[in-house]
């Protein structure tokens, strides 16, 4: 099942499929290790939604809710 990262409640894990943003979100993403196959459990949500906090390839990564939206993951 396909789910973007913004979706996900605390607690919840999956694998990036594919990034759908375009240019800089999509350079930016992969800069920080947001690439397909890469393994994302998402941690914390801020009160009012944005940003997100996510563990992947073992550090803490915090993404912007925009962001978030441009990572599609395989639950």
């Amino acid at each position: 099942m396909e789910k973007k990262l913004n979706e996900f409640v605390p607690g919840q894990r999956g694998v990036v499929k594919r990034i759908a943003g375009e240019g800089n979100i999509r350079r930016r993403l992969f800069d920080m290790g947001v690439t397909p196959g890469a393994d994302i459990t998402l941690r914390k949500l801020a009160p009012l939604g944005d940003p997100v906090e996510v563990t992947l390839r073992g550090y803490e990564l915090t993404l912007r809710k925009s962001e978030a939206s441009c990572v599609v993951m395989e639950v």
